[in-house]
């Protein structure tokens, strides 16, 4: 399904334009050179039922297993990049590895990365966890496009990852954006899940894309942004019995293109076109009131995978027999503002016990209705509906090593028990709320309830339409700086599941972590 460039061009060029803007963070302890940070640790979690519960596993960039037991020892260096803000140029790096048991891989790299920036320009190669934008981490259930429930993907990186303020706008108008490429490391993950049985991928390269414009200066502004992801090239497997098919897609200059703009075609596709390679993405928009006490946030969100959300509207003025594949009318279709994700959130700046309150709304039910027809001799309407939001026929579905790159609601092919790398259940609704405090210098705790009603996909419908409510209760004790144990954390979580989504499932989780700053190299605020 086509997906149109001008809007991505628009961002293209808005990001030309902002060039020469300012920068408008501000960081109140400016110094430059400060050194290197360290951070080791380990968890192990235990549960009883059919695997680990969903929020004990989901949103945590992949570094999670569904297994009843497992476990991890962590370590990793960190030198943040904002660390330089009295100099032009600054760099940063990070390297993060695990050793894990219970997990899809014994040893795993999760972070590791460079990057440098000149002015608000940042460049960053390999591996790294981004955060969500426009949404609270903790306790929201996330982007439904880019989103923090997967590995990282090792990719060259190109932002603006701060709003700066577009010329000649008197403040009203700033910008920020990124453009990346990547590739995939789970080809040996997939080989093991299908056992070379099922369709898999392997050498497939990534591609994602985001830009925001915040509009308004003061206390109250609003936010709107656009984010896209493809997975193209590579090869996929498609398998009929025990015949394999090898199908290489297309990895030259062209296909790189093609990511950016939505364009080109698969190379399966015959007299029916579709854009080259897995799109998502999403519209995204918040607005923002500012006050003494209290911060508000109102945002929503609308997935889509081709025209028929992106946009809306798609052209329909097809003629039949002889005039069939031309254009002979001016003729569209309008598709319904049905799916999406409703959110708010709520900050109480001047009470500990209760500081963070955020409530989601998310349906993905309509997909563009349950209606696909591509143009024929007798009937010329062509209608994109049953969108299949995250699964593709070549690229089996937006995924990274068995997590979903997007919102966990959209359960996870490593959830399956039959090898198929595919999202079963991606029609849904569900009601989420989340909250957070710190009712003391040392504590903080979050506490997440979602209820969520499934309905498959349009090809496997779930006739039960089963329910399932999945808890988290979770608090965090840090030492004092000054203790015998200053610099540790220690955090404990209980997770259930209970319904015929994610099964009957309860589990504990216990995080051990101890972090400092490395003494080499530290020229604390010290001019260049």
């Amino acid at each position: 399904m086509k997906l149109r460039a001008g809007i991505i061009s628009l961002f293209l060029v808005t990001a030309g334009s902002v060039a020469y803007g300012t920068n408008e963070t501000q960081e109140p302890n400016k110094t430059y050179g400060d050194g290197a940070e360290y951070r080791v640790g380990g968890q192990v979690s235990a549960s009883a039922g059919d695997r680990e519960p969903l929020w004990l596993n989901a949103n945590r960039y992949g570094l999670s297993s569904l297994k009843r037991a497992n476990g991890y020892v962590r370590a990793g260096i960190f030198r943040d990049i904002t660390n330089d803000t009295l100099s032009k140029w600054r760099y940063g790096y990070g390297a993060d590895v695990a050793v894990a048991a219970g997990f899809t891989s014994s040893v795993v790299v999760q972070q590791a990365y460079a990057e440098g920036q000149w002015q608000f320009i940042r460049l960053t190669a390999g591996s790294k966890e981004y955060p969500l934008e426009l949404k609270n981490q903790e306790l929201s259930t996330g982007s439904q496009a880019l989103g923090v429930n997967a590995r990282p993907v090792p990719q060259l990186r190109l932002s603006m990852p701060d709003y700066v303020a577009i010329p000649y706008t008197r403040g009203w108008l700033a910008f920020k954006c990124h453009g990346a490429y990547g590739m995939m490391t789970d080809d040996g993950w997939q080989r093991d899940f299908t056992q070379c049985r099922k369709a898999y991928t392997e050498g497939v390269l990534y591609h994602s894309k985001a830009g925001y414009v915040r509009i308004g200066p003061g206390r109250i502004n609003f936010e709107l942004g656009l984010e896209m992801g493809c997975l193209f090239g590579g090869k996929a497997h498609w398998f009929n019995g025990t015949n394999e098919r090898v199908i290489e897609n297309e990895t030259g200059f062209s296909a790189y293109l093609h990511a950016l703009t939505a364009g080109g075609s698969d190379v399966t596709d015959g007299d029916y076109k579709n854009s080259e390679g897995n799109h998502v993405g999403n519209w995204t928009a918040r607005l923002n009131i500012d006050r003494d006490s209290w911060w508000l946030g109102l945002y929503v969100d609308q997935m889509f995978e081709d025209n028929s959300m992106m946009v809306h509207i798609a052209y329909n003025g097809w003629g039949e027999g002889e005039t069939a594949f031309q254009h002979t009318r001016s003729r569209y279709f309008v598709y319904d503002f049905k799916d999406g994700l409703l959110g708010a959130e709520l900050q109480l700046k001047k009470c500990r016990l209760l500081n963070d309150i955020v409530v989601e709304f998310l349906t993905s039910k309509y997909q563009g209705g349950p209606v696909y027809h591509d143009i024929t001799t007798n009937i010329g309407e062509h209608i994109t509906g049953r969108d299949n939001y995250y699964n593709h026929h070549l690229f089996n579905c937006w995924q990274h090593w068995g997590q979903v790159m997007g919102n966990p609601l959209y359960r996870s092919p490593l959830y399956n028990d039959d090898g198929e790398i595919t999202v079963y259940n991606n029609r849904f609704t569900a009601w989420h709320a989340g909250i957070s405090g710190n009712p003391s210098e040392r504590w903080h705790y979050r506490l997440l309830a979602t209820w969520q009603r499934g309905y498959g996909t349009y090809n496997r419908l779930l006739l039960d339409k089963p329910v399932n409510v999945s808890l988290l209760a979770e608090a965090t004790y840090g030492f004092a700086g000054q203790s015998p144990l200053g610099g540790w954390q220690v955090k404990a979580a209980f997770g259930l599941d209970r319904g015929g989504i994610y099964g009957k499932n309860a589990g504990l989780q216990l995080s051990v972590v101890k972090a400092g700053r490395l003494k080499w190299g530290n020229h604390e605020n010290k001019r260049k």
